[in-house]
């Protein structure tokens, strides 16, 4: 039995032994290896894989490998590397040889059971429809036999990724502001402390050996217990603060009096570069929309999602694109995807560049807005409910705040007189996600409270018709 609902938005993911087992396994890489060969025209295309730290993931790989080499696909074999550094190595050469896909084995944030895939292929994101078609072709396949067949050529991705960002970032070498760096035992310091140390930072770096059990903290840096030991070094002698998720695409980054968001991340970038286009997703402040628009640049609001963002940001040539939980994707001076390794460095250069972060962020205008809340549901309701707080919404109770208009982009962003809230499903995480603004606190807090009665309200008649 496959469970079909592992196939999601933007990636793979699901429980391993129950969900992700060596038959799903050699078929996703079975089926993959094959359309690979369709949208590349090419006979025996190759592609890059590597692995974060889960315990699972080097015996997923071996699986993986099977099923591409019975496709007829070459198998390009980097071992334990950040994501950043696998979509990296999908733009270079090893050998004369360069990849025409790859797949990161990672399961991201989720919890240690976890693991899952994350592909590319001619360097776009293989996501949404592609992956619910390939779900149902291995689905329907799901008693075809894979030998094993575990040949594959190794390559030296980390040595490429190292000496670029060296030399991208040679002018920082010397940096005296003190560093501290939570690598929550993810893939970051695969290479996230040869690069600072070739650069000469000033830098202290705790959990830093990868190990999939995550013995110290949850390997998710959005959440505010993950990144204790972060505060505490700021309230000491450390400057700046950086904390990575599991496979190291996503960045905290703290000042020592602000937890500087990802939506905010992309506003101070975007002061730097002249008439910039810039690409976030329905869960950004509306600040950043507003200045970056007033200010003769272009922002544009699309779908959560990495691999939504990605496909964007290429369509319509944006300098960067940015999620509120912190991934950052550079097209400018780098190749369009989100690295949290390459925006930590961004970052240090804004400080190097004479950037006063704090002040920056004290001049933007006032708002409240919550973190993202949760409504937890089941992953076969939750797309259900989302319908339904939609019909809901074209008739509200004659107590809800007044609709100046309604976003469907993602869900729903209901625009309201002083500010904004969130509904939609997110498509990893059994769940509806939710979040608040507004210039006015009071007023942040009842548009809280007004649309999380319209959940509970549509909640309440969809159990009802299902009694």
């Amino acid at each position: 039995m496959i469970n079909e609902s592992i196939f999601r938005e933007y990636d793979i993911r699901g429980i391993v032994g129950d969900d992700l087992n060596e038959q799903s396994i050699k078929l996703l890489g079975y089926y993959l290896g094959l359309e690979t060969i369709k949208r590349c025209k090419i006979e025996s295309p190759y592609i890059a894989v590597g692995y974060d730290a889960r315990t699972h993931s080097v015996e997923m790989f071996e699986y993986l490998t099977s099923g591409f080499n019975e496709a007829g696909c070459q198998v390009l074999g980097m071992g334990m590397v950040a994501t950043g550094v696998n979509y990296f190595a999908t733009y270079q050469e090893f050998d004369g040889i360069k990849p025409n896909a790859s797949v990161m084995i990672t399961g991201s944030h989720n919890p240690s059971e976890y693991n899952g895939f994350k592909m590319t292929v001619d360097n776009k994101p293989f996501f949404g429809l592609d992956i619910t078609a390939l779900g149902k072709t291995i689905v329907q396949n799901k008693d075809k036999q894979i030998p094993t067949n575990n040949e594959y050529k190794e390559i030296d991705a980390i040595s490429l990724y190292v000496d670029y960002m060296i030399k991208e970032f040679s002018h920082l070498k010397g940096m005296k502001d003190k560093l501290f760096l939570d690598c929550g035992n993810g893939v970051a310091d695969t290479v996230l402390t040869q690069i600072l140390d070739a650069l000469e930072l000033n830098y202290e770096a705790v959990y830093t050996q990868p190990d999939g059990t995550f013995p110290n903290h949850h390997p998710d840096p959005s959440v505010e217990e993950n990144i204790q030991d972060v505060y505490k070094a700021l309230e000491g002698d450390a400057h700046y603060g950086f904390a990575y998720d599991g496979d190291a695409d996503r960045i905290a980054f703290l000042t020592k009096k602000y937890n500087v968001k990802g939506d905010i991340m992309a506003l101070l970038f975007a002061k730097t570069m002249t008439n910039p286009v810039i690409v976030g997703e329905v869960k950004c402040t509306q600040i950043m929309y507003d200045i970056i628009n007033e200010s003769g640049g272009k922002a544009v609001m699309y779908k959560t999602g990495h691999s939504n963002l990605k496909v964007k940001l290429k369509e319509i040539n944006a300098d960067m694109a940015a999620e509120v939980s912190g991934h950052i994707f550079f097209n400018d001076r780098y190749f369009g995807f989100d690295d949290a390794i390459y925006a930590t460095l961004r970052l240090l250069e804004l400080v190097y560049n004479g950037m006063d972060i704090d002040k920056e962020i004290e001049d933007l205008p006032q708002t409240y807005s919550t973190e993202e809340i949760k409504v937890y549901t089941t992953e076969e309701e939750k797309f259900i409910l989302m319908d339904k707080v939609k019909e809901l919404l074209a008739d509200v109770p004659s107590d809800f705040p007044k609709v100046i208009d309604v976003i469907d982009v993602d869900g729903v962003r209901v625009i309201f007189e002083d500010g904004w809230g969130l509904v939609r499903a997110s498509n990893t995480t059994p769940v509806l996600v939710t979040r608040f603004e507004s210039t006015i606190e009071a007023k942040a807090k009842l548009y809280e409270t007004k649309l999380n009665d319209l959940i509970q309200r549509a909640k309440n008649e969809l159990s009802q018709t299902t009694v």
